[in-house]
């Protein structure tokens, strides 16, 4: 390859786009959430174990996240994210001791979904 295709091949567009914070962070979750729907659908409990374990900890990290000072979320809403993390963390313990379902923590990852998706532009 000569200097000017390397050139060329360098300073290419990449194949790839740019992507956004928030389109990284809705496919985690949505990763997340198939793998504990696909849980609770099959019904094993070792397999959904790993799933609310997994769902704990993306909480978790959220919670740091929006707990942090430099977090330029508004106010109310880095409020409501903490507490939807501490009930994710209170409502796993107890799904893993068997006391409640798991279906209100997907119902919780399915609304923040929604609140992720990026909003189609109407023509």
């Amino acid at each position: 390859m000569n200097a000017s295709l390397k050139a060329r091949h360098a300073y290419a567009p990449t194949s790839a786009p740019t992507r956004s914070t928030r389109g990284i962070e809705y496919d985690v979750i949505a990763r997340i959430t198939y793998r504990l729907k696909t849980a609770i659908e099959n019904g094993k409990f070792g397999p959904l174990v790993e799933a609310l374990h997994e769902n704990r900890n993306l909480w978790r990290v959220l919670a740091i996240d929006v707990a942090s000072p430099e977090n330029q979320l508004p106010k109310e809403l880095r409020a409501r994210l903490f507490y939807l993390a501490e009930f994710t963390d209170h409502h796993t313990s107890k799904v893993i001791s068997r006391e409640e379902s798991a279906v209100p923590l997907l119902e919780v990852n399915t609304a923040v979904l929604r609140g992720l998706k990026p909003m189609e532009v109407t023509g």
